[in-house]
């Protein structure tokens, strides 16, 4: 898969300019949208996968020109359209919200604390047996793609997909965002810390002897010959 959001490593986007680490938001509805987007999610209706696709599925002309939180917004009133939450008629405001059946499991102010506390952990048990074990050496898929659904949600970045790696360590069994992103269930599965060189991602590397350290499940990988 390649898409617009899948920039890293890519060129002609410009230098990175940090910002000030005070700074948390821009504008007064920017912590409104965060917080309208945890409350949404704790109605169950939807997962993090599928929020994420939502997201880097908006429109090239959309994904350029809106702001971060306004992404997160245009991604919202996808996923929750897809999902049957609200309509496209309640979302325009040309119709009266009808009673939603999701509605006793709003996230209510006194709840809220508690729920970010408690996060979202992915770790799961799987039926599937690690392959890998530390210091072995790996290549990553060559193509960043859904192998299972045409231009679907992945984790496997491009700048790393056809890449050799070295298992550094594994981090337990979690869900497959492949998967989970499009209602195919959790598929938990092995996930590995791999190491990359850095002349191996780049083609001019500033640093060569830098390594870069990706997260990936186990069906991103195969054994190097």
């Amino acid at each position: 898969m390649s898409r617009l959001h899948d920039m890293g490593g890519r060129f002609g986007d410009g230098a990175v300019e940090p910002e000030a680490e005070d700074i948390k938001f821009h504008a007064d509805w920017h912590p409104r949208a965060l917080a309208l987007t945890v409350a949404t999610g704790a109605v169950g209706a939807f997962n993090l996968d599928m929020s994420r696709h939502a997201r880097e599925s908006l429109s090239p002309k959309d994904y350029m020109r809106f702001s971060y939180y306004e992404k997160w917004l245009g991604g919202l009133a996808n996923v929750l359209t897809q999902t049957g939450v609200i309509t496209r008629e309640e979302l325009a405001g040309s119709v009266d919200p009808a009673p939603s059946p999701l509605s006793p499991r709003k996230l209510t102010a006194d709840r809220v604390a508690g729920v970010l506390a408690k996060g979202g952990p992915v770790e799961r048990p799987s039926n599937v047996a690690p392959a890998f074990v530390a210091g072995d050496t790996v290549i990553a898929r060559k193509f960043a793609e859904n192998a299972d659904v045409s231009g679907g949600h992945t984790r496997l970045p491009s700048y790393a997909a056809g890449a050799r790696g070295r298992i550094l360590r594994l981090h337990g069994s979690h869900v497959f965002p492949d998967s989970n992103a499009h209602g195919g269930g959790e598929a938990p599965e092995p996930l590995y810390a791999v190491v990359f060189a850095a002349a191996e991602l780049w083609a001019h590397p500033e640093h060569p002897n830098d390594e870069v350290v990706v997260d990936m499940w186990q069906s991103y990988l195969t054994a190097a010959p």
